[in-house]
């Protein structure tokens, strides 16, 4: 009889629980946070060919990868989906969530969720990081800005001649401020270099990946954008439509059913952040900078001249979404005009 092995992770110390196929407890207890001790627990336990699941979580790659290393048959469950079956518990411990993922094991109501490969784990840490770093600079830059606003000196806008210069040069007329932005100004450009650095690590892995480059075809998306997308994705195979990524990104409105209530809501916002917001941004370089004309950027203006602009931003965010999918799967780049759809050349 196939036995379903529950597991419940914490940073030290993960709780285990077996049960058998008619849902009966067979064994449970606790081990350290380890991939080889949890292994010679579930086998001593649960027999070599155990099911075995765990719940998403900041540890859930590593461990997943790991057990999965060792040949155990291990299930990523969707932390959403277990929380609400083990909230119907009255007493919430360690022991009795993990009995509860082994009977949802058990039971088969759950959804599996992907588990990434390190190097797309590598390149969305590459990301987030960069990002960081640009919200930093960003904030230190308008806390410089405020504290001159406060003595009539202004910068401007970031045009032109670099931002720390200018401030240099407006610092040279009030010695007094110098103690206090100088330090700042520093920290500015120390976080400005490391920001190179990241853009230079990002360019040498989109030009190792043919796959970025042809998103790359697509106008609004750069090196950043279709990284990201790609380290979201990781596997074209894994959507059997296109259009499903635009719901796994949360591009897509919740919807409210019961009765005769039936409405639909802002977007869901689930998925990676990072990837819908640079999705969201180059939806607006194609509304706002890209100047030749493409159906994609007429469908928007469509939709932004019933619905007005932000609908439309969104709407062409998710469309994006579905297109990048497409083509990555398709192989083939992006066609601006329908003489390009239908194989013609494009006029001049």
């Amino acid at each position: 009889m196939t036995h379903f092995v529950g597991l419940d992770v914490s940073q030290k110390v993960t709780a285990i629980c077996v049960v058998d196929g008619t849902g009966r407890r067979v064994w449970r207890g606790q081990c350290a946070t380890q991939p080889e001790q949890i292994e010679q627990a579930v086998r001593r336990h649960a027999g070599d060919g155990a099911a075995v699941g765990v719940e998403t979580g900041p540890m859930t790659p590593w461990l997943v990868h790991e057990l999965r290393g060792r040949d155990l048959d291990v299930v990523c469950l969707d932390a959403r989906h277990a929380r609400a079956a083990l909230k119907m518990q009255i007493n919430k411990t360690d022991q009795n969530d993990a009995e509860g993922l082994a009977q949802i094991m058990r039971t088969g109501w759950f959804r599996a969720v992907h588990v990434k490969s390190y190097e797309s784990h590598r390149a969305r840490a590459l990301l987030g990081a960069r990002a960081q770093l640009v919200g930093m600079t960003t904030r230190l830059s308008n806390h410089i800005r405020g504290v001159l606003k406060v003595f009539g000196l202004l910068p401007g806008a970031m045009r032109g001649l670099p931002f720390d210069r200018r401030v240099e040069a407006l610092l040279g007329e009030r010695e007094d401020l110098a103690p206090i932005v100088r330090p700042m100004l520093a920290a500015w450009r120390g976080l400005r270099e490391q920001i190179a650095a990241f853009d230079k690590a990002i360019r040498a892995l989109a030009r190792a990946s043919p796959a970025c480059r042809l998103l790359m075809s697509v106008p609004g998306i750069g090196v950043v954008s279709g990284l990201s997308f790609i380290s979201t994705v990781e596997d074209p195979a894994r959507f059997a439509r296109s259009r499903s990524v635009g719901a796994h990104m949360g591009l897509t409105p919740q919807r409210y059913q019961s009765g005769d209530i039936d409405r639909s809501g802002r977007i869901s916002k689930c998925g990676d952040g990072l990837a819908r917001t640079l999705m969201y941004e180059a939806a607006v370089v194609i509304l706002t900078r890209v100047k030749r004309s493409s159906g994609l950027k007429d469908w928007a203006l469509a939709i932004a001249s019933r619905s007005g602009f932000g609908k439309a931003r969104v709407a062409l965010a998710r469309k994006l979404a579905v297109i990048l999918h497409s083509i990555w799967r398709s192989g083939e780049p992006f066609r601006w005009s329908a003489e390009e759809r239908q194989g013609c050349p494009q006029p001049a």
